[in-house]
């Protein structure tokens, strides 16, 4: 992800929309987008500020409060899928993604073999 523009950049676009220039006169002045111009202007407008909000930052895993229940239901079922393990915590009100699923088992070091022995 790219970094946001500089504090200084967006406080003379916007003193310059406040000057009476039309943003896309502003733009073209600055060589930045047009739609850059006008949105900082509305934050600069709603908030007196044209500091960029907050990018990125840690998610909480939403699966671990629920380790418990995946670790049983896998010791409970040999032959437990990703998408059985997906419904059954929909079923419970929590709602993931296959992938988010497989993630959070191997960030855990959780590892089920269905076949165990092949025949």
């Amino acid at each position: 992800m790219t970094r946001p523009y500089s504090n200084d950049l967006r406080e003379r676009a916007v003193a310059a929309v406040a000057a009476g220039q039309r943003c896309r006169v502003v733009a073209d002045r600055f060589d930045i987008a047009v739609s850059s111009v006008v949105k900082w202007s509305q934050r600069y407008r709603a908030t007196g500020s044209v500091s960029p909000g907050k990018m990125g930052g840690h998610r909480r895993p939403i699966l671990e409060p629920h380790r418990a229940f995946i670790v049983e239901r896998i010791e409970q079922t040999s032959h437990l899928t990703l998408p059985r393990l997906k419904d059954e915590l929909a079923a419970r009100g929590v709602i993931v993604s296959h992938n988010a699923i497989w993630q959070f088992m191997r960030r855990e070091g959780l590892r089920f073999k269905k076949n165990v022995v092949r025949p």
